[in-house]
């Protein structure tokens, strides 16, 4: 059984709509370094502001 890890020890990113952190989830885990966004949410909004 694999140990567990702090929450606190997994790494962190800044959504690039709201600003706030979010941790590593098991299911980005092949597509980490693709991650942008901390939700749906977040990223639809993202995608109908003008920019």
């Amino acid at each position: 059984m694999p140990k567990m890890q702090k929450k606190a020890d997994l790494p962190q990113k800044t959504c690039m709509t709201c600003g706030r952190p979010f941790t590593w989830r098991r299911k980005w885990a092949g597509v980490w370094d693709a991650v942008k966004y901390c939700s749906q949410r977040c990223k639809n909004s993202r995608a109908k502001s003008p920019s």
